[in-house]
């Protein structure tokens, strides 16, 4: 677990080699806006993979992969209901990480709603 230091006025130690490659991995999936947008998408409330595609204008077997490399890497999780699968977050670190990123993004726009992920292009993503 990274901590405090003591002997360089309270910076924190530097993570494991271990804990770096899996946040690089995490952040790397998130690096494409598409899964990006899925993530931000389901912290806002359960959805499943036609009102996801719909609403990032994808086509449903993408999305479908997009949520296979979420759920591997425990970002996204999903029940059945009937035929039907729901995708959601259920990890409040995923949500508080994804919803301050996007506060961030829209308070250096200047207040523009952050409720808007396509824009994530724009940041060359």
């Amino acid at each position: 677990m990274v901590g405090r230091g003591k002997g360089d006025g309270g910076a924190a130690d530097d993570p494991s080699a271990e804990v770096l490659g899996e946040a690089a991995a995490v952040f790397g999936l998130l690096a494409a806006p598409p899964r990006l947008h899925i993530v931000w998408l389901l912290t806002q409330g359960e959805r499943d993979v036609s009102g996801l595609a719909e609403r990032i204008g994808g086509a449903l077997p993408a999305v479908s992969q997009h949520l296979t490399k979420l759920k591997l890497a425990g970002l996204v999780r999903s029940r059945r209901e009937g035929r039907r699968v729901v995708y959601f977050v259920d990890d409040p670190d995923v949500v508080a990480v994804v919803r301050l990123l996007f506060d961030r993004l829209d308070a250096r726009r200047g207040g523009r709603s952050a409720a808007a992920p396509a824009d994530l292009r724009s940041y060359g993503a």
